[in-house]
C-alpha cells in the first residue's frame, strides 16, 4: 500500500515532534521531513515531493499565509493548516482557505502534549481528506461572474414562501462564498449549515456579509427568516427551520451531534422538509462524509427541488455523492451554475403559481 507522504512545517520543535509521531503512527502515512520555517520547507518540497503539507501560520523568516500564497501559485499541493491562530485568529484561517488550503486543525491552547494526542484522529482524517482532495483552480481576473446573468431575474418578484437551504463541509467555505456572491438582493431567505468550529462561524458570516449583495449573519435563536438574508449555523449548535404563523423562524439546538457533527446538515435539511416542504430548494456542496444525504432525501420526498455540486468542481465529492446515490437530488451541476439554476427554478415555480 502506498503511504500518504507528509512534510510538517512548524517553528515549534515540540509540535514538529508530536505531529511527526501522530502521523507516523498511522499505517497509511509517512512523514518525509519536518521544517522549522517556510524557507527550509520549500527546499524539502522540491527534494521530497510530498503528497500533503501541514503548515503553521505564525513562523519566522516568512509568514505562513505568505508562503501558502506563493506555494499555491507556483507549486499547488494539498495543505492542512495546523496552528493556534486557526482558533484565535479565525480571519487568518479563512484567508488560508481562500488561498487554497484544504482544511485546518487548531492546536490545543493548554497542555499541548496531551491536547495534541486528543487531536490525533482529527489530524489523520484531515490529512487523508487533503490527499484525496481536488485542488481548486485559482480564479482568473476579468472572468464575468454568473451574478451578471442573474441581474435580469433580480427584479422579478418571488414568493416569500420560498427558501434556499444549503449544506457543505470540506471546501465549503469557498463554495458557499461563490454561491452567495451570485445571489440577487431580493432572493429568498437562505439557511446554511457548514461544518465549522464555534470560533469561526461569526467571522465567516461577517466576511461573507462584506462581499455579498445579500445580508449574511450568524444565525441566532428565534429570528425571522427574511428575503435577501442568509443565516449561517453557529459552530456550537444545530440550525433548524421552524414556523410561527405565516413566518419562517430559526431555531438553535444543542442536541447531540448527528453524523459526528453539530451543526449537522441532516438536521437542517430534515427541518426544512417538515416546515417548508415544496417551498424549499436544497443545495448540497463539497464536503467529506455523508451528512445531509438522508435529510435531502426527506426534502425531496416533501416536494423540494434539490441541487448537488458535481464531482469536477468539488474539493471533496463526498456529501454530494452520497446525496446523489440516495436519490435525493434533481440536478447535478458545476458550482458556477448552481446559483443561476436555483434562481431559474424559483422563478419558474413563481410563474407556475401565477398561471394556476
Amino acid at each position: 500500500m502506498k503511504k500518504i507522504t507528509v512534510i510538517v512545517v512548524d517553528d515549534s520543535a515540540l509540535i514538529r515532534k508530536l505531529l511527526t509521531e501522530i502521523i507516523n503512527s498511522q499505517p497509511d502515512m509517512l512523514v518525509l521531513g519536518a521544517a522549522p520555517d517556510p524557507l527550509l520547507a520549500r527546499e524539502m518540497i522540491r527534494a521530497l515531493n510530498p503528497d500533503v503539507l501541514t503548515l503553521d501560520i505564525e513562523m519566522p523568516k516568512m509568514d505562513g499565509l505568505d508562503f501558502l500564497e506563493r506555494l499555491m501559485r507556483l507549486r499547488p499541493m494539498p495543505v492542512v493548516m495546523v496552528s493556534s491562530l486557526t482558533e484565535r485568529g479565525s480571519d487568518a484561517t479563512l484567508r488560508a482557505l481562500e488561498l487554497g488550503a484544504i482544511d485546518y486543525v487548531s492546536k490545543p491552547r493548554i497542555d499541548i502534549v496531551h491536547g495534541i494526542q486528543e487531536y490525533a484522529v482529527e489530524i489523520a482524517d484531515k490529512i487523508r481528506t487533503a490527499a484525496a482532495a481536488r485542488l481548486r483552480p485559482r480564479p482568473l481576473p476579468g472572468v464575468p461572474r454568473a451574478g451578471r446573468l442573474l441581474a435580469a431575474l433580480a427584479n422579478r418578484s418571488l414568493s416569500t414562501e420560498k427558501l434556499i437551504i444549503v449544506g457543505a463541509s470540506t471546501g465549503g467555505t469557498e463554495a458557499i462564498k461563490e454561491f452567495l456572491l451570485d445571489m440577487p438582493p431580493d432572493c429568498p431567505g437562505i439557511l446554511i449549515t457548514q461544518h465549522m468550529p464555534e470560533a469561526f462561524t461569526k467571522s465567516f458570516a461577517a466576511r461573507l456579509d462584506s462581499l455579498c449583495r445579500i445580508s449574511v449573519k450568524e444565525a441566532e435563536h428565534g429570528e425571522r427568516v427574511l428575503p435577501g438574508h442568509a443565516y449561517v449555523a453557529p459552530g456550537h449548535s444545530h440550525l433548524l427551520l421552524r414556523r410561527s404563523g405565516a413566518n419562517y423562524m430559526t431555531q438553535l439546538s444543542d442536541a447531540a451531534p448527528v453524523n459526528r457533527h453539530r451543526p449537522s446538515v441532516d438536521v437542517l435539511f430534515r427541518s426544512a422538509a417538515e416546515y417548508a416542504g415544496k417551498n424549499a430548494v436544497g443545495v448540497i456542496l463539497t464536503g467529506m462524509g455523508k451528512d445531509g444525504a438522508q435529510g435531502m432525501l426527506a426534502m425531496k420526498q416533501a416536494g423540494a427541488h434539490n441541487f448537488a455540486q458535481d464531482e469536477a468542481s468539488c474539493v471533496v465529492f463526498g456529501m454530494p455523492k452520497e446525496a446523489i446515490a440516495a436519490g435525493a437530488t434533481d440536478e447535478v451541476l458545476p458550482l458556477r451554475d448552481i446559483a443561476p439554476a436555483v434562481m431559474r427554478c424559483l422563478h419558474a415555480f413563481g410563474a407556475r403559481a401565477i398561471r394556476v
